[in-house]
């Protein structure tokens, strides 16, 4: 099932990424890379749902790698701020409702078992944005359900780094490869700076280069417990982690029957 809901007119402006460069995000972060992932965050709405779970909603959705592997068990409504995203996640999860929204600002006037905010939820960069957020991911999760927050990092474990990546097409038709440098924030800012370099190559062998530049919120995790306890959810925080290089947390928001 396929539907299009504009909740946002007053876009802000996204990565190159996330518009203008969408058709090469299968090459940089393809989706059998997910598949580990999915599973844990399965395992954590299963274990933590007050009854066995059967919807769930993701806010921040983007090309649908993890909702790939979670609509094999739950029937999932996915929510994006861009257009051009949903496309692609249209694509690869056609069964799936698909709807156009701020994670900050939608209401769908329903609720779900289990409420999923990726990495998506490291582009809200103040407090404010991150209770608006958390707030929503609350209206949404019905009684005795799980929402679940994974940034890519709190502010007790930042590290800069740099690293490198990316894939070809199965056909070797095109490939794409990419720098990253995350440089630390300046002092008292809750965000930090993520600079991408793409290199991709098309069908014709040739080689284009972009310059993408991601704003991150960086927060401790007493500030994560508080928004989410502030929100109404009993918060839970886990250490465990898959396919990351650095340590990272994964918050939880259990709504109360």
């Amino acid at each position: 099932m396929n539907n299009a809901m504009n909740t946002q007119t007053n876009t802000p402006r996204l990565p190159k990424l996330y518009h203008e460069l969408t058709e090469w995000y299968s090459l940089l972060t393809p989706v059998s890379h997910y598949a580990e992932e999915a599973a844990f965050y399965q395992q954590l709405f299963e274990t933590h749902c007050h009854k066995p779970p059967r919807t769930l909603l993701e806010l921040g959705s983007g090309a649908g790698h993890n909702a790939f592997y979670l609509k094999k068990k739950f029937d999932c409504t996915l929510v994006d701020l861009s257009p051009e995203m949903i496309k692609l996640n249209q694509r690869l999860n056609p069964e799936c409702v698909h709807l156009q929204g701020d994670m900050r600002t939608v209401r769908l006037l329903r609720t779900f078992d289990c409420v999923f905010i990726h990495d998506a939820i490291c582009y809200m960069t103040t407090r404010n944005d991150l209770e608006s957020a958390i707030r929503t991911a609350f209206e949404h999760t019905a009684p005795g359900g799980v929402a679940l927050f994974q940034p890519d990092a709190v502010l007790e474990t930042f590290a800069p780094d740099a690293s490198m990546g990316g894939s070809d097409e199965a056909e070797g038709k095109r490939g794409m490869r990419y720098l990253q440098w995350i440089h630390a924030p300046n002092p008292g800012e809750a965000f930090y700076i993520t600079d991408m370099i793409y290199v991709m190559q098309n069908e014709n062998g040739a080689v284009e280069v972009a310059h993408d530049r991601h704003v991150n919120g960086l927060f401790p995790k007493a500030v994560w417990l508080d928004v989410i306890t502030k929100a109404g959810f009993q918060p839970i925080i886990t250490d465990q982690d898959v396919n990351s290089p650095h340590p990272c947390h994964t918050f939880l928001g259990l709504r109360k029957i």
